[in-house]
């Protein structure tokens, strides 16, 4: 059956509409998916019995707990989720002072092949839905506190755009977790007609996973460079460089005698 967690509160408008629902039933679901932690269709106690049963009739929740969690001496966990097709991906929670940040996947495994990568030696599994990007961030102990999202787990977001971007609506929308575009990062190799995508239907801070300026030495690390130079992320990013709300930012890992000289 089709996951309710994931919907955007636009999906679930449309879901009522077509079973003929008060159009204020999209919104108390939505209430209840993203701000009540409701596990069971039953939970949803002010939806009349008949809408339940209509619901429990073609919809699961779609709410899985982690199967694992490690915790390392700074505070920082990681949490392990099994998904729907069985495979695991991995969610870390990064405490700061005041701000508690959650790392998510989009997908099990990666097709980049970036050479620094683990997720990339492990290759691709399959693309995360909607459903299962939230999940990570409502089941985990620390769902109260969390301040910042950011998409840099395992996975290329920009590889499964629209599951990325619904799971993005869901968190910022007012109907749903409210959560402030501000405080959602989206980390890329560069993927350019899905980035301009992303940055037309999203206000969310950009990072580009950069490594080297300097285009075929970035291919040895970023494979994607060959089909997505950096020179044109760079200028795609500077076209909508007006917008002083979104921060665009580099990522940068140093490689001994590879990418830290002064010429770099």
């Amino acid at each position: 059956m089709e996951k309710l967690l994931g919907k955007t509160p636009e999906q679930l408008a449309e879901i009522a509409s077509e079973r003929r629902w008060h159009s204020y039933t999209a919104n108390q679901i939505s209430q209840w998916l993203y701000r009540h932690d409701v596990k069971s269709v039953d939970g949803m106690t002010n939806l009349p019995l008949s809408i339940r049963r209509e619901i429990e009739g073609s919809f699961i929740i779609g709410r899985t707990a982690p199967v694992g969690v490690q915790e390392s001496l700074d505070g920082t966990r990681k949490y392990l989720f099994r998904t729907d097709s069985g495979n695991y991906i991995e969610s870390a929670y990064i405490p700061e002072g005041r701000r508690h940040t959650l790392c998510v996947s989009s997908q099990a495994g990666c097709k980049m092949a970036c050479g620094f990568c683990m997720t990339g030696k492990q290759g691709f599994s399959g693309n995360l839905d909607a459903g299962s990007i939230i999940n990570q961030v409502l089941s985990i102990a620390e769902r109260s506190l969390l301040t910042n999202i950011v998409y840099m787990g395992m996975g290329e977001p920009l590889d499964n755009t629209e599951n990325v971007l619904d799971s993005i609506n869901s968190l910022s929308s007012d109907k749903a977790l409210g959560m402030s575009p501000r405080r959602i990062t989206l980390s890329t190799i560069g993927i350019i007609p899905e980035l301009e995508k992303f940055l037309e239907k999203s206000s969310c801070h950009v990072a580009v996973s950069l490594h080297s300026p300097f285009s075929e030495e970035r291919a040895g690390l970023v494979p994607a460079e060959k089909l997505h130079p950096i020179k044109d992320v760079v200028e795609l990013l500077r076209s909508y460089g007006n917008d002083r709300q979104r921060r665009f930012s580099f990522e940068y890992i140093v490689f001994r005698e590879i990418n830290h000289s002064q010429r770099h």
